[in-house]
């Protein structure tokens, strides 16, 4: 059997798009005063949160990126794996921990489990009506 690629989730990009236009668009206000300055950077952390933060998935772990560190969680470490009620992918860890999975939502946890190499249990859904 071959080890299964990584699976990535990243936010979308428009995003970072969106953190571009910001910037050019506070570079009037932005440079009118010194002291006004500091108004680029809020476009500027939101662009690189865009541009860097996600989920990782392979047959090890999980790697879990934000605006300035990242954490690897090995699947040993790993619980379960839920939905909070905004909808979000979260990892519940054998110390207690929960760990939101950043650009994951519930619906695509069956590809985020797919990236262990491990196939998922087949369940039985129930049609309507019967």
């Amino acid at each position: 059997m071959s080890k299964p690629d990584t699976v990535r989730f990243r936010h979308n990009q428009a995003i970072l798009v969106a953190a571009v236009i910001a910037f050019i668009g506070a570079l009037p206000l932005a440079t009118a005063r010194s002291y006004l300055l500091p108004v680029l950077l809020v476009p500027l952390a939101v662009a690189v949160w865009a541009w860097r933060a996600g989920t990782e998935a392979d047959a090890d772990g999980l790697r879990v990126r934000a605006l300035a560190g990242q954490r690897r969680i090995t699947w040993d470490q790993v619980i379960e794996l839920v939905t909070d009620e905004r909808g979000r992918a979260v990892a519940r860890l054998d110390d207690g921990q929960q760990v939101t999975l950043p650009a994951v939502r519930g619906v695509d946890l069956p590809r985020l489990v797919s990236a262990t190499g491990q196939a998922l249990p087949h369940t039985t859904a129930e049609t309507p009506g019967q």
